[in-house]
């Protein structure tokens, strides 16, 4: 759940609760994600992208030789439900946390704050290229 959400949930009087130990509950069914075979890299913010964003993140994906359809966006609270994947590259732009196991990972600034902030695009490039090695 965004965080914008939840404030309106507070501001309508009503309390939102998240269980931190699923473990605790063996009967509760937590939702799966199952990524397609084709998606190579995972997209992970909180932001909604607007056209902008989608743009500049058109163009970065190129950079890397991959096409659109290869690529998914999910908030860093679903991330943790990814199950079985086939994933090249976990990239976390604006925010930080656990990454799914045995994908090259990426943290960058939010794609908002790269439009003109030069230095974090050099950033994400040369995180791209340390792994080209």
């Amino acid at each position: 759940m965004k965080q914008r959400d939840i404030q309106v949930l507070q501001e309508m009087g009503l309390t939102y609760w998240q269980v931190r130990k699923p473990e605790f509950f063996p009967n509760m069914q937590v939702p799966v994600i199952d990524l397609p075979e084709s998606c190579k890299l995972l997209f992970i913010t909180d932001d909604e992208l607007n056209e902008h964003d989608a743009w500049l993140f058109g163009r970065i994906l190129g950079s890397m030789k991959l096409k659109p359809e290869q690529a998914l966006s999910l908030p860093l609270e679903a991330v943790e439900q990814v199950a079985e994947h086939h994933l090249t590259w976990c990239w976390f732009a604006g925010c930080q946390g656990a990454h799914p196991v045995g994908c090259q990972v990426l943290n960058s600034s939010s794609l908002r704050a790269m439009h003109s902030n030069p230095s974090s695009k050099k950033a994400l490039w040369q995180q791209i290229c340390s792994y080209d090695k």
